[in-house]
């Protein structure tokens, strides 16, 4: 069945229309992306089955690779697209929406809130630099190290070498378990100690460093687990 099958009311475009995207569930909006279904199978029916594959969760879909979403009946070829185009778009969203230039970074709530678009989600440990300048205010953000499940290596000299560069005051580390668990591991502590004992000599204070999971964070500022 397609939509134009449907009745009026059945209809996601029609219904967007006259309601607001607001009004439509997730499997609809993701049906409109879609534009048509397949024999059979409507959008609705189609962007629900790809819903399915994610456990129903956006997070998760956009971690699925693209190949494998085009080798489903009915998504190959370019219709799977458009739907990894919105995805990438509601990234960026967030990330305009979580930037804090004109604040200063005082807290780590902001410094968890500024990194949620490029660490929620990830299967892999990343390792940011938030550089700041006196004031606290952003001068700019790096990821200085990628690695496996359980750990990543960051390399304190290019971190020194990157803030002088930038004429940074200060900076907060950041990076992600994603185990879910953001307490810190020993390793984690060694190198925070070896960050800020690098930094020292330059006047150039390392301000925090936040361990960041899905849903919630650990700031070695504070000594705290808070929950999102």
């Amino acid at each position: 069945m397609k939509i134009k099958e449907l009745t009026e009311g059945e209809r996601p475009r029609e219904r967007m229309m006259e309601y607001g995207a607001e009004s439509l569930g997730t499997g609809e909006l993701l049906a409109i992306l879609l534009r048509s279904g397949t024999r059979g199978e409507s959008a609705v029916d189609l962007a629900q089955r790809m819903l399915a594959l994610a456990g129903g969760s956006l997070v998760q879909l956009s971690r699925i690779p693209v190949d494998r979403l085009r080798a489903q009946r009915g998504l190959g070829g370019t219709k799977v697209l458009p739907v990894i185009a919105a995805l990438e778009l509601g990234r960026r969203f967030m990330a305009e929406e979580s930037r804090q230039e004109r604040i200063p970074v005082i807290a780590p709530a902001q410094v968890y809130i500024m990194m949620k678009p490029e660490l929620k989600g990830l299967e892999t440990e990343e390792c940011w630099v938030i550089y700041l300048n006196a004031a606290k205010y952003v001068i700019s953000k790096e990821c200085v190290s990628s690695g496996g499940l359980n750990a990543t290596i960051m390399d304190c000299k290019r971190i020194v070498a990157s803030a002088l560069d930038r004429k940074a005051q200060a900076l907060v580390l950041v990076h992600n378990h994603p185990s879910g668990n953001p307490r810190p591991g020993s390793e984690d502590i060694r190198q925070t100690a070896a960050l800020r004992a690098a930094l020292k000599p330059f006047s150039i204070e390392l301000l925090d460093h936040v361990v960041f999971s899905d849903d919630s964070y650990y700031s070695f500022a504070d000594e705290t687990v808070y929950r999102g």
